[in-house]
């Protein structure tokens, strides 16, 4: 079992930055991929960003891509999520979740089978 907790959500101004963090415990993450989806009320969870197990391979959503950042540093057994540039339509609950794979970073919900409790993040105008 993994368990994941993110932080570092808050309040903050469209245009400002913020860093979210998610530590896992219960299990080393090093081989699994890991990746950000995020929620807003009465919509679907929405795939944000993913790593795989090589930090070199990334994924974004088109509508993030560009503004933030993925990263992951196995020692600490955390993964971040670097947000520049931020717009109200970013507001959301941010999850970061876990999931088994041979190397590569997907996309969909399905393959990931532990989550966070997840951090709000608003964003103002």
């Amino acid at each position: 079992q993994v368990q994941l907790v993110e932080s570092g959500g808050g309040l903050v101004q469209a245009g400002e930055s913020l860093r979210l963090s998610c530590t896992a415990s219960g299990r080393t993450v090093d081989l699994y991929q890991l990746a950000w989806f995020r929620q807003t009320p009465g919509k679907e969870r929405e795939f944000v960003a993913s790593i795989g197990r090589i930090t070199t391979i990334t994924k974004y959503s088109n509508s993030v891509k560009g503004r933030f950042t993925i990263s992951r540093d196995n020692i600490k057994n955390t993964l971040y999520l670097q947000m520049n540039n931020l717009k109200p339509e970013d507001t959301a609950v941010y999850y970061c979740a876990a999931g088994p794979t041979f190397g590569g970073a997907s996309t969909g919900a399905a393959a990931f089978d532990y989550w966070g409790p997840g951090t709000q993040v608003t964003i103002s105008s």
